[in-house]
């Protein structure tokens, strides 16, 4: 039972090995405590009590006491360190697990549900931690008392005591028709959580095009399908879960009902005396509660084991886009870039997004990628910081494969917006720094004034002011604006600008880009560019068609030379007109 889920996390336990062993032996020594007292119980019985003699009962009664009190003192220390043990672990695994997700390329995040991830680091290490913390440390203590108590039996009386461990055949029976039964379900159940998680984490998100399309009802109808659903399988699971247990505790009842039949002829025959089977009563009353938690504990094994297997099938996805054996850092960038015959297409895809590309940026020039929606723009924006590793040809900085550069050295060179801009729920001041995180204030300053972010000068809290999840306390413009600055911030040597304008009034556009003009002097930029105004900041355009570069050269070259690059330049201004 969790064979597999104890070789692979308790040695997330190892650091805290003290606890541990504090742990284990004061469990041992609750448990010798607890095994004296139906001896104590015994002489009592054969010997005051047999005897008619009051006086000699204090003693005994101070015993029982003391036994009672060090066994309460020494499971509460048990509890109490296993509790700290396992906690301390939880939160190593799921800071392991957070590493492990951000170092993941994004590609793989493409591809999950945010809702998945999310219930497997919270709900399924939490899983684990109970079973190794409780579950595991419950089953070690059951085990243990099982074997002291047994040995008592057997000295008390053989007959009984083999009357007894017949008894315990079915139980082995019963938790392994448990497991076949219970597999399936635990497997279900978890997966439907993160199926509810993503749900709910889309409502949130999505809240404001819920509510415009007035679409309300019809999210809590698939909300309530989904939750019914989850109903249903923890019904199922209860189902399976109510049978073992109540089987677990008529089991016993028959066991002492037995026991009662032939100890009490022993002791009418003089085989056994009353103190004697009084005792092994206790030693079975000792059992009921490992008996009744049994069920509990194979429950919680089996769930752990699947929880495993899920966190498995994200742990043990390598990562594509790491740090190359002999990866360099590169020092300061003079930013020259080349794309050389580079082509993409996503993993498990025959379709190209991008084919043979080549395209050289000087240092200090700002190139500007037009093209149709959908013709590889922002693909091709985010192979340069190694968002994406290209399929085929490569990228070079200075000279140098980006992909023979550290990974934090690359990305320092390098500032990013986007054209969705995506905020944090944090401080204007800790989305600002970033990528830039020992940034001055008058750095600061100068980044929020080139993106024309004067606004948050007015928050209640200033730069100290928190943006709500993803921003959304914030107008769209607002938050371009913030994403702009926080990718200027520290004038990186190379910009990689996805239409960081696009939400944005002409007004506010035309201020920021006579700003950006000034930032871009000795800076390699290149932007993805759909409104016409903005291509007044670069130095050449590159029309992108299908995937490929289709011409390059000045905006005005390109307008006289390029019927196509003419087309798209004025559907894009009827656009922005309209």
């Amino acid at each position: 039972m969790g064979i597999q889920v104890v070789r692979r996390y308790l040695p997330y336990l190892r650091p805290y090995w003290r606890l541990v062993a504090i742990s284990g032996l004061t469990g041992l020594a609750s448990l010798i405590a607890a095994t004296a007292i139906p001896l104590v119980i015994k002489a009592v019985i054969d010997g005051p009590v047999a005897r008619r003699r009051a006086g000699e009962l204090p003693p005994y009664l101070a015993l029982l006491l003391g036994l009672a009190a060090a066994e309460f003192a020494l499971t509460l220390a048990r509890r109490h360190t296993s509790g700290l043990a396992s906690y301390a672990m939880e939160a190593d695994m799921r800071s392991d697990f957070y590493a492990h997700l951000q170092s993941l390329q994004v590609g793989f995040h493409d591809n999950w549900q945010s809702g998945q991830l999310l219930s497997r680091c919270v709900g399924d290490i939490n899983t684990i931690r109970r079973y190794i913390g409780f579950g595991l440390v419950f089953m070690i203590i059951m085990l243990a008392t099982f074997a002291a108590v047994l040995v008592m039996l057997v000295r008390l009386d053989v007959w009984l005591a083999l009357l007894t461990t017949v008894a315990a055949v079915p139980v082995v029976w019963l938790a392994d028709r448990f497991y076949r039964d219970y597999r399936s379900v635990a497997r279900r159940v978890q997966d439907q959580q993160g199926d509810v998680t993503t749900v709910i984490e889309e409502m949130a998100t999505g809240v404001r095009v819920i509510k415009a399309f007035g679409r309300s009802e019809d999210m809590l109808r698939q909300f309530e399908g989904e939750a019914g659903a989850l109903r249903d399988l923890n019904l199922e699971a209860i189902r399976i879960r109510a049978g073992l247990w109540t089987l677990l505790v008529y089991i016993p009842n028959l066991n002492l009902a037995a026991v009662l039949l032939v100890g009490g002829y022993s002791v009418v025959h003089g085989q056994l005396s009353i103190g004697g089977l009084v005792a092994f009563i206790s030693y079975l009353f000792m059992l009921n509660g490992p008996m009744d938690a049994l069920g509990w504990i194979l429950g919680m094994g089996e769930e752990a084991r699947t929880a495993s297997d899920r966190l498995d099938e994200v742990r043990d996805t390598a990562p594509d886009i790491v740090d190359q054996p002999g990866a360099v850092a590169i020092g300061e960038s003079a930013g020259r870039v080349r794309f050389e015959g580079v082509g993409f297409r996503y993993p498990g895809s025959e379709e190209w997004i991008l084919r043979g590309v080549d395209l050289e940026l000087e240092p200090g020039e700002t190139v500007a990628l037009v093209g149709r929606t959908g013709s590889g723009k922002t693909t091709l924006a985010s192979l340069l910081p190694r968002l994406y590793d290209v399929s085929e040809g490569r990228i070079t900085l200075d000279g140098h494969d980006i992909r023979e550069l550290t990974l934090s050295s690359l990305r320092g060179q390098l500032g990013v917006a986007f054209e969705d801009p995506i905020l944090f729920s944090a401080s204007v001041r800790e989305n600002l720094l970033m990528g830039r995180p020992d940034a001055a204030e008058e750095v600061i300053e100068r980044a929020i004034d080139v993106a024309q972010a004067g606004f948050v000068r007015e928050l209640p809290w200033g730069l100290d002011t928190r943006v709500g999840e993803q921003g959304y306390s914030l107008s769209g413009g607002q938050r371009q604006r913030l994403a702009l600055a926080r990718a200027v911030l520290g004038r990186p040597q190379v910009l990689v600008l996805d239409d960081p304008l696009s939400s944005v009034d002409v007004h506010t556009e035309a201020l920021i880009e006579q700003a950006l003009a000034s930032v871009l002097k000795g800076v390699t930029a290149l932007l993805v560019v759909h409104r016409p105004s903005t291509l007044a900041l670069a130095d050449r355009v590159a029309l992108i068609e299908d995937g490929a570069i289709a011409a390059v050269g000045t905006h005005h070259d390109l307008m006289a030379s390029n019927p196509v690059y003419r087309a798209l330049l004025s559907q894009a201004a009827e656009e922005a007109a309209s």
